[in-house]
C-alpha cells in the first residue's frame, strides 16, 4: 500500500508500509519512503527514508538516504545522510552514515563509520559481512546465507 503526495523535486513522496503481523521475504526497492512494523527477511533499498518501527524486524541489509530504527535489525545499515537509533532499537551489524544519533538505551553491536558516503555497499575501512555472519551465534552455524 502506498500513498503519494505532491511531488516536490526529484525525491518521491511515496510512503510504503509493511504492517504489523506481515512477513515479507526478498528484495525491497523503492524510490519513496518505507515504514516497517512487521518482519522483513532480505535487502531493503530506498532512495528516501526507511523507518523500522519499535515492533519491526529486519534480517538483511538496509540502504537508504535517511533511516530511523526503533526495532531490530540483523544486518548492515548504510545511510547517505542521517541514521537515528532510537532507545528501543537493536542493531547487530555494521553501519555507515553521514550523521549518527544513538538514543540512550539503544543497543548496537558492530563497526561504525561516519562521514560522507555514496550509499554503496563497498567500503574501504571495513568489510561489510552478510547479516548471517554479523548476528550473534549465527556465524559458522551452517545456516544458509541470504
Amino acid at each position: 500500500m502506498a500513498f503519494k503526495a505532491k511531488n516536490s523535486g526529484t525525491m518521491s513522496n511515496e510512503l510504503n508500509f509493511i504492517g504489523s503481523g506481515t512477513f515479507l521475504e526478498g528484495l525491497i526497492e523503492t524510490s519513496g519512503s518505507l515504514r516497517v512494523d512487521g518482519r522483513v527477511k532480505g535487502t531493503i533499498k530506498s532512495n528516501d527514508s526507511v523507518t523500522i518501527g519499535s515492533a519491526g524486524e529486519v534480517v538483511g541489509d538496509v540502504f537508504a538516504r535517511n533511516a530511523i530504527i526503533g526495532g531490530k535489525v540483523e544486518g548492515n545499515v548504510i545511510v547517505q545522510e542521517k541514521l537515528i537509533l532510537e532507545s528501543t532499537s537493536v542493531l547487530n551489524g555494521n553501519l555507515r552514515a553521514g550523521k549518527l544519533i544513538i538514543d540512550e538505551g539503544a543497543l548496537f553491536n558492530g563497526k561504525s563509520e561516519m562521514g560522507e558516503t555514496d550509499g554503496q555497499s563497498g567500503d574501504k575501512k571495513f568489510k561489510l559481512k552478510p547479516a548471517s555472519e554479523t548476528a550473534p551465534g549465527k556465524g559458522g552455524s551452517g545456516e544458509g546465507s541470504q
